[in-house]
């Protein structure tokens, strides 16, 4: 609702929801909403197009509905699908609760897994703010899983991806990718773990012959030091909370989460639902405002 309350130069808005729920949402926080057609132009504070995507169920803040899953998927895959299509320049996304929409009959794991899935592409999960950005070899995945999902394809993967990204989404020509090992000091020479020997290095010695600026494999509790991130673009992060406590303790509130490798940009805020601050007008839309702004940057650098 704080987002439809501010002009906006760098694009327009439109949102895919529930009408209802947009509306209780505006009059708990008592925000002036008046919702649009897709056709129709937002001209004064408090307008915003809705593409309508009904829920089958009531909302309630506070709590969860899992009858409303389905129209939470529609939602965020009516929304790509229109970013596929060209319809639409990108795509920015607000926390959705994966207990709820499995507890609806939906199998989830995670809206970068979705948009991947639905755009048959592979792609990478980045956080960013202003202090690092930090790229995922593996996302969502149970901790005794990751060693055996990090394979030099599924490395080399994220890792050209992230470079790709990081040259035509963010403009930076010779990016320097900083990558973590996967064992404490990045195994300690063999003796606590040997996929720093066997898989990271052959791999990121191959990936130097073709061009690319990789350093590593770095002990993941020093890499993170101020003076050793201003060497670096970004981070590759071998797990999923290798990287990101350190990202967000860095600078939560503006940060954002990014789907590399789509055709278009998708950009989401970077925390939960938080039900316990839902409708009552405390919570911080800072990483909201951050990712329509990234996400209207990235559309700005494609279109050029």
């Amino acid at each position: 609702m704080r987002l439809a309350q501010q002009p906006r130069s760098d694009c327009t808005l439109l949102t895919f929801g529930d009408a209802a729920t947009l509306g209780a949402a505006a009059e708990a926080l008592h925000l002036p909403l008046r919702l649009l057609a897709e056709s129709e132009v937002a001209r004064q504070p408090g307008d915003l197009r809705l593409h309508p995507i009904p829920n089958a169920a009531a909302h309630t803040f506070g709590s969860t509905e899992p009858r409303n899953a389905r129209a939470v998927i529609d939602a965020l895959t009516h929304a790509a699908d229109a970013c596929l299509r060209g319809q639409l320049d990108g795509l920015v996304t607000g926390p959705v609760h994966k207990a709820a929409i499995n507890a609806g009959g939906i199998a989830y794991s995670g809206t970068t897994e979705l948009l991947a899935e639905q755009a048959r592409c592979p792609v990478v999960m980045m956080l960013a703010n202003d202090i690092v950005r930090v790229a995922l070899a593996t996302t969502h995945l149970p901790l005794r899983d990751v060693p055996d999902a990090i394979t030099p394809d599924a490395l080399a993967q994220v890792l050209r991806i992230t470079h790709a990204a990081l040259c035509s989404d963010f403009g930076i020509a010779d990016p320097v990718i900083a990558v973590l090992g996967l064992n404490p000091h990045a195994g300690e020479a063999g003796h606590l773990g040997r996929e720093e020997i066997e898989v990271i290095e052959p791999l990121l010695h191959a990936l130097r012959a073709d061009g690319m600026r990789l350093e590593g494999p770095l002990p993941a509790d020093t890499a993170f030091l101020p003076q050793k991130l201003q060497g670096f673009d970004a981070v590759v992060a071998m797990y999923h909370d290798q990287g990101l406590p350190v990202l967000k303790y860095s600078g939560f509130e503006q940060a954002v989460n990014l789907t590399l490798g789509l055709p278009y940009p998708r950009v989401a805020v970077d925390h939960g639902t938080a039900l316990d601050l839902a409708g009552k007008g405390v919570a911080d839309p800072s990483s909201l405002f951050a990712a329509v702004a990234t996400c209207a940057r990235m559309a700005a650098r494609r279109r050029a």
